[in-house]
């Protein structure tokens, strides 16, 4: 290939990028609306709670206080659970669940331990001083009824203005698709599981 022909490949992919570029700045400068975001992680991929966990590092790379609910881990500790425990000050974490229902295999103790962690996510939803709040598998809770979707949604819309909520889990009501503000579906393309390899610490939990 010539200089030539270079050289024109490059300038026509620096025009793109101009274009591109101009694009996206007016996109930016239009979103100006500065506000706490409702956010849902669904489907049946890995990564629903590890990105949610994710942007709760960066919040408080940004210094703010930071809410976690656990609806259906609980049973046992988690990595997530020892590392946010070392930032008392910053991080209130409650992991509330006692397992999946399949191991619990008792519904009334299950919808009572989501009303509690419910209750305890209300107190955070409520609290101004709160920047970020992470109620993890959520969405597996609201799938087997243990909790009324309409009322979990009255209070995750009237929290603070500046407040942050990320909801986890597979199963996610359509209702909570249309109130969220982003909403990204996991989509399982291969596990791990599936071919035999058991759950790993510092990848599973």
């Amino acid at each position: 290939m010539s200089h030539t022909d270079d050289q024109g490949r490059s300038e026509r992919h620096n025009a793109r990028m101009a274009r591109k570029k101009a694009i996206m700045d007016a996109r930016i400068a239009a979103a100006d609306e500065h506000r706490g975001v409702f956010i849902v992680n669904a489907g049946n991929g890995k990564g629903k709670s590890s990105s949610g966990l994710g942007m709760v590092m960066r919040a408080l790379g940004h210094d703010m206080q930071v809410g976690v609910v656990q609806f259906i881990k609980g049973a046992m500790e988690t990595g997530e659970e020892r590392f946010l425990r070392r930032f008392p000050e910053q991080v209130q974490f409650h992991a509330m669940g006692e397992g999946y229902t399949w191991n619990t295999q008792d519904r009334d103790r299950d919808m009572a331990r989501a009303a509690e962690a419910w209750a305890k996510a209300r107190e955070m939803l409520q609290n101004p001083a709160i920047g970020l709040v992470l109620l993890d598998e959520l969405n597996i809770a609201l799938k087997y009824k243990y909790l009324d979707v309409e009322q979990v949604l009255d209070d995750i819309l009237a929290r603070p203005l500046h407040q942050h909520v990320i909801v986890t889990g597979r199963g996610v009501p359509d209702a909570v698709v249309e109130a969220a503000d982003t909403v990204t579906d996991m989509t399982l393309v291969k596990h791990a599981f599936a071919a035999g390899i058991a759950a790993q610490p510092g990848v599973e939990w």
